[in-house]
C-alpha cells in the first residue's frame, strides 16, 4: 500500500497544487471502535480491564478478511494516549491486523460525522458480518 499511498499524497490539481488522497475504487478506509465493538465494553475508568477483554471474534476474522482485501483499518477509539500501550498489546495479542490507531474520540456516541469526503456509517449491532447496500434516510445540508 505503501507505494499506492505515495501516489496518492502527491496528485496534484491542474493548478499544481497537493489534493486530499482519494483511495482507489473499491477500497474503504474502515474507521472502527474498539470498546464494545470488536471486544467487552471497558470504560476508560477501569483501564486495568483493557487487557483482558474478551475479543468478538466475528469482528477478528471479518477485520482480518477486509485488511488482506486491501482495505484500510484504523481502529478509532475513545481511550486515551495513556491506554495506546495497552491497546497496541491487546489488538498485537489477538492477531488483529490494522493500519492504524487514533485515540482520543469524543465521549458519548450520538456521531455526526461531516466531511468533504463520501461518509459512510454502519452501527454496529452486535455481530460482524457482510456488509450490505440498503436505502435509508439521512440528514443533509439544506441546499
Amino acid at each position: 500500500m505503501s507505494n499506492n499511498a505515495d501516489h496518492l499524497l502527491n496528485k496534484k490539481e491542474e493548478q499544481g497544487h497537493t489534493v486530499s488522497p482519494v483511495l482507489p475504487e473499491g477500497i474503504k478506509n474502515y474507521l472502527i471502535d474498539i470498546d464494545g465493538t470488536i471486544c467487552d465494553d471497558i470504560p476508560n475508568e477501569e483501564p486495568e480491564r483493557m487487557a483482558t477483554a474478551e475479543v468478538y471474534p466475528d469482528a477478528l476474522k471479518t477485520l482480518n478478511r477486509w485488511y488482506e482485501q486491501g482495505h484500510i483499518i484504523c481502529f478509532f477509539t475513545s481511550r486515551t494516549e495513556e491506554h495506546r500501550k495497552v491497546t497496541e498489546d491487546w489488538l498485537s495479542q489477538h492477531g488483529f491486523k490494522y493500519h492504524s490507531l487514533l485515540m482520543g474520540k469524543p465521549r458519548g456516541g450520538n456521531y455526526h460525522w461531516i466531511d468533504n469526503h463520501l461518509v459512510k456509517a454502519t452501527r454496529y449491532n452486535g455481530k460482524f458480518t457482510d456488509l450490505v447496500e440498503k436505502e435509508v434516510t439521512i440528514q443533509v445540508f439544506n441546499d
